[in-house]
């Protein structure tokens, strides 16, 4: 697969974490971030579209709420192996590039 953004990254670790609907998405991206990244609707949306085209997020239901569509999405298996090949593939990264920025691997 190829690299994913860092926006598709967390978005696919906030969904690593349970079902969710799009509002709650981008809050536990924000708080995975520690702030760093702020979706907006169009960002997120768009994102959620490309990883389900891709297979990676599905929609999983929907309901109102105030009158307006809430919809859920969960990650696939085919997201979760891609979660864990970005994050293996950043881990290497780090092991590799640390040790020359002064810093030791965490």
């Amino acid at each position: 697969m190829a690299r994913v953004t860092e926006q598709t990254l967390f978005i696919l670790a906030s969904l690593a974490g349970g079902e969710r609907h799009g509002y709650a998405i981008a809050g536990e991206v924000g708080t995975l971030s520690e702030g760093r990244i702020r979706l907006t609707a169009g960002t997120l949306y768009g994102a959620l579209t490309r990883l389900a085209e891709s297979g990676l997020v599905e929609a999983s239901g929907e309901e109102r709420v105030d009158g307006r569509r809430r919809r859920y999405y969960r990650i696939t298996g085919a997201g979760q192996s891609a979660l864990a090949e970005q994050v293996a593939h950043l881990q290497a990264t780090v092991r590799a590039v640390a040790p020359r920025a002064g810093a030791a691997p965490a």
